[in-house]
């Protein structure tokens, strides 16, 4: 049962809220200032005596409408009414997690390849034969490894916004190997190569970091299929105002799913038809074109490529 002394009061504090679902209600976030209501409030207290909410834009979240109250600084009065409305009000604790993955140890660099590394030399021929210059190596300091848990695979890393690593991708360049990913047990909710885009200017949405690599501009690869919360959240708070999907055709359920989220959010959305091949099997020439020829997809367009999926 939603508890209305308590919605009554929220609404008093942030604004008159809209009730969405599972009794949630949804205001304006005072943290962030997105321009649709993005911050939920359960009015529903759980078997705890809590009502969580939480910003789905800028992550601002907890457990108590205390701690909403206290970080907007409500009046003490609001507080003090919030005491006799809810069952328990006590600060809560908030944890924090440090990501503190590395680079495998036997990572080598390409610039310091000895001609006497026949392995080192294959990995470098296969790059090659995916498109990747000597140019893309240096930019994202791509890697390689002849032993331990990565062995025979090239490792790309990723890295934030700051520089720091924040995740890396590796690739077996044996043609006869069956393992051909293994990526490190860490989330990939993380923005891959941050540390390269510009947040004012049109960004592409692709699959792989070969993929990445190959458009050279303004590219963010998904590490998958599916946008991770993080980059989502990114875009929408971005002043990026176009934004492009060149997924695979396996990959369209997924694609259209994106469209309507952007394009609800205000975004103008391209559609890229892959036209069964991937960025990297394109090149830089052929996808650039692609782009230029893709014309912005309208909600109509949207819904009846929904149909015929």
């Amino acid at each position: 049962m939603l508890n209305q002394p308590l919605i009554a009061l929220v609404n008093s504090v942030l604004g008159t809220g809209k009730q969405t679902a599972s009794g949630n209600y949804a205001y304006h976030c005072p943290f962030c200032n997105h321009h649709k209501p993005k911050l939920e409030v359960n009015m529903k207290e759980n078997a705890k005596g809590e009502n969580p909410w939480h910003c789905w834009v800028c992550d601002r979240k907890g457990k108590k409408v205390y701690q909403l109250f206290k970080a907007v600084e409500a009046h003490p009065d609001k507080i003090t009414e919030l005491n006799s409305i809810v069952k328990y009000t006590g600060p809560e604790k908030i944890v924090e997690t440090v990501n503190k993955l590395t680079l495998p140890k036997e990572f080598k660099a390409f610039k310091d390849i000895p001609k006497s590394d026949i392995e080192g030399r294959h990995a470098l021929a296969y790059l090659k034969s995916r498109g990747i210059t000597e140019e893309d190596i240096l930019k994202y300091n791509i890697g390689y490894c002849t032993s331990g848990p990565y062995k025979k695979m090239i490792v790309i890393p990723s890295y934030d916004a700051e520089g720091k690593l924040n995740y890396f991708t590796a690739r077996n360049f044996d043609k006869n190997s069956t393992l051909k990913y293994k990526n490190p047990s860490v989330s990939r909710d993380i923005i891959p190569f941050e540390l390269f885009i510009n947040w004012n200017i049109p960004l592409i949405l692709c699959e792989g970091p070969f993929d990445a690599i190959s458009i050279k501009r303004n590219v963010v690869p998904l590490l998958g299929k599916n946008i991770q919360t993080k980059l989502m959240k990114k875009i929408v708070m971005s002043s990026v105002d176009k934004i492009y999907i060149a997924l695979d055709k396996d990959a369209q359920k997924q694609a259209l799913q994106f469209c309507e989220r952007l394009l609800n959010e205000g975004k103008e959305v391209y559609l890229v038809d892959m036209k069964d091949k991937d960025p990297s099997e394109m090149g830089f020439e052929n996808f650039t074109k692609l782009i230029q020829e893709t014309y912005p997809l309208t909600f109509s367009e949207l819904m009846g490529k929904k149909l015929f999926l």
